[in-house]
């Protein structure tokens, strides 16, 4: 289910910064990048350690581990959110922040898992910045680490 909140902006954030607090981040090691292949040649195709699978109305798109060297690659991080929490607006408000931060945009892919609480959500960055990025999504999390370095 899809919450509604009606809220201030500060609200708003302050909401989400505790929803991500106790989410479960995942930091992917390694690379990833979008491969294709024509819709004909599904299930056959589809590869097992792809983390998205999605479709148009011509090809299908996978999200898989990539060890070769090139312009669209991404660093990938994946939060899962506890049954109940109220993350509406959460994709708007973390890819904002980072596109203020960084100067990059993001992709983002969610899927379901009702076993374990619900949404989760996939987040691409370019590879370039991923370092970086990640340690920004970890000290969102945990400000208070900031002051140890």
């Amino acid at each position: 289910m899809v919450d509604i909140s009606h809220e201030s902006p500060i609200q708003t954030e302050l909401r989400l910064r505790t929803v991500m607090k106790v989410a479960r981040l995942k930091l992917y090691p390694g690379l990833y990048a979008f491969e294709e292949f024509a819709l004909g040649s599904f299930p056959s195709a589809a590869r097992a350690d792809a983390l998205a699978l999605v479709r148009d109305d011509n090809i299908w798109s996978q999200l898989v581990p990539c060890e070769i060297h090139g312009p669209d690659l991404f660093g990938v991080f994946r939060f899962y959110f506890p049954k109940g929490a109220d993350n509406s607006g959460f994709v708007g408000w973390l890819a904002t922040h980072l596109k203020r931060k960084f100067g990059t945009g993001v992709f983002v892919t969610c899927g379901q898992n009702s076993a374990d609480g619900g949404i989760f959500d996939y987040w691409g960055v370019p590879a370039v910045l991923a370092h970086e990025i990640f340690e920004e999504v970890e000290l969102l999390i945990h400000p208070a680490n900031a002051l140890e370095e």
